[in-house]
């Protein structure tokens, strides 16, 4: 992790937002969370977009959206790592 002037570690302000009309509820998981939906449900704007916010040391950090009740890709991400269950996590890079 990167290391701020007084030694601490660097934290950024990081932005997830995901397009989805259609959905009644949105939550970020991911391993900054320990991949509970509960920990982080998004909020959704008069668009039907669904965003939040997170504090995050700097590192690699993998995650998905979990759109009524279904484990989905961020449809932005353009890295993605395969995972335990067959399928494939986003990772979003914090400098």
């Amino acid at each position: 992790m990167a290391q701020s002037a007084k030694g601490g570690t660097t934290r950024k302000r990081v932005a997830f937002a995901l397009h989805a009309p259609e959905a009644s509820d949105v939550a970020l998981v991911g391993d900054f969370n320990g991949w509970d939906p509960a920990a982080r449900p998004l909020k959704r704007d008069e668009s039907g977009t669904w965003k939040t916010t997170l504090t995050l040391p700097s590192g690699e950090y993998q995650y998905r959206y979990v759109i009524d009740g279904d484990w989905v890709d961020d449809p932005q991400c353009e890295t993605r790592l395969p995972n335990e269950f067959g399928t494939q996590n986003c990772v979003r890079i914090v400098r």
